[in-house]
């Protein structure tokens, strides 16, 4: 194992030169050469996540008053989004190139800094002096799950009490450090069960695609920090994201009854929830949940099944919680008794839930791109596809390509990559490489998958 200066210095090297090279790309990976415009205006979807977080804290809260630090700016995206919402916003990244570009960047934002960090923990920033701390693609990156707990604890030291941090971490199967002993599966895989578990690959890890951890991972660090542990998702995918919170003194998860008052599926708020595939899990409405209740401390009994949670939290500040889960693997339809456990003991009464037969899995090609340049689409530069399908109906990435046929102007392509994106949709990416003898031009993309095949597709490959 290498040791934390050389790892230190590896990523501080590795991220200056790639800060150099493309920062934009590298942090964003949408496009080479992104207009400044074009690289702020890309993280929607990731400020929309962060945000959700908000209703965390109490009704009224100023949010103008907080201090929020981001582990990893980079170039300073997610910061310069965030300036409308806070007063003070500090980042801090290991690469002296990236915080020079962040400095430029946020240079009209006077109330946002960047700074310099040793890629190792948050000194300088002093306890329990930050309202909210989040990162995102950063710890996906790191090389070792030894430097990520530290950056983690670190950011549970200078949380203030009832503060959040929201993270995102690689869950991928496929980036387990070599040798590493894999910790007992429990129920948070649940959700990867309802397709079948994914084939663990070791390879090496490095700063581009760093080490994973699994969900009984974060819960155990969770409680040995004394944090409460309010949402995981993105179970063996590259975004698993985890919301933690420093608690408000001394609380008992233990105390008081709780009452169920409906429940839903997660997805569509109906009362009808399949029993497999990616629709296959419910929320629980519960009035009475103790403010100190979370992921480690609760547990869904189905049938006398237990399910681990994977979100608590509420909507309304005053009305009922919500407690996702994902159904157990090998659940039956029927109407089932429902029930919520804290730390073994029961603390609500039994309520109906409606489980009914997935549909059938239809398989969908949901996206074609560029393989470098994905905002490019159906303009291909690179000579290389990407294609995302869904709902592929198999159990492993070999599998899928041994079912995969690819044509590009009546050539089959006969050089692809498949890896299994999500396994709960049964999402899967496809790298497609051009054979060198097809020219450029407009030429006609054919894919199938077995006996299913999609329509046609008109792409243009670049000079």
């Amino acid at each position: 194992m290498a040791s934390l200066e050389a790892i230190n210095s590896r990523m501080r090297e590795d991220w200056d030169r790639r800060a150099r090279e493309d920062a934009s790309y590298f942090v964003a990976f949408g496009r080479r050469r992104q207009s400044r415009e074009e690289f702020l205006s890309s993280a929607g979807d990731v400020l929309r996540s962060l945000r959700e977080e908000y209703r965390r804290f109490p009704p009224g809260t100023d949010f103008r008053g907080f201090t929020t630090l981001e582990i990893g700016c980079g170039p300073g995206r997610l910061m310069a989004a965030l300036s409308a919402d806070f007063g003070r916003l500090l980042g801090v990244d290991v690469s002296g190139e990236m915080v020079a570009l962040a400095r430029e960047n946020l240079r009209d934002i006077p109330h946002a800094e960047a700074r310099q960090g040793n890629g190792a923990d948050l000194s300088g920033f002093s306890d329990s002096s930050i309202d909210f701390c989040y990162s995102y693609a950063v710890f996906q990156h790191i090389p070792d799950k030894a430097v990520i707990r530290n950056y983690l604890s670190e950011a549970c030291r200078v949380l203030k009490a009832g503060g959040i941090f929201k993270g995102q971490l690689s869950g991928l199967p496929q980036t387990r450090q070599p040798g590493e002993e894999l910790p007992a599966v429990s129920g948070w895989s649940a959700r990867a069960a309802t397709t079948g578990p994914p084939v663990e690959q070791r390879v090496a890890v490095d700063t581009w695609c760093g080490a994973s951890f699994r969900p009984e991972e974060i819960a155990l660090f969770a409680a040995e920090q004394g944090m409460q542990l309010l949402a995981m998702d993105g179970f063996e995918t590259q975004y698993l994201w985890v919301t933690l919170r420093k608690p408000l003194g001394e609380q008992s998860a233990n105390g008081g009854k709780a009452r169920i008052v409906r429940v839903t599926n997660t997805y569509t708020a109906d009362a009808l929830i399949p029993r497999g595939g990616r629709f296959a899990s419910a929320s629980l409405w519960v009035l009475g949940l103790d403010p100190a209740a979370d992921l480690n401390a609760l547990r869904v009994m189905v049938e006398g099944q237990p399910a681990a949670p994977c979100f608590v939290g509420k909507h309304v500040w005053k009305g009922p919680a919500q407690v996702n889960f994902y159904l157990p693997p090998g659940v039956r339809s029927g109407v089932l008794p429902v029930c919520l456990e804290s730390r073994g003991e029961p603390i609500s009464e039994t309520a109906p839930m409606r489980v009914v037969e997935p549909g059938p899995m239809v398989p969908k090609l949901v996206s074609v791109s560029d393989g470098v340049n994905l905002l490019s689409r159906m303009w291909i530069e690179s000579r290389s596809i990407k294609v995302h399908i869904e709902e592929v109906g198999l159990q492993s990435a070999a599998a899928v390509h041994r079912a995969l046929h690819a044509e590009i102007g009546g050539r089959e392509i006969r050089d692809l990559d498949v890896f299994c994106v999500d396994p709960l949709p049964q999402r899967y990416e496809v790298n497609l490489s051009i054979p060198p003898e097809v020219a450029a031009g407009r030429h006609e993309l054919a894919v199938s998958l077995g006996r299913r095949r999609f329509a046609p597709l008109e792409i243009q490959l670049a000079e």
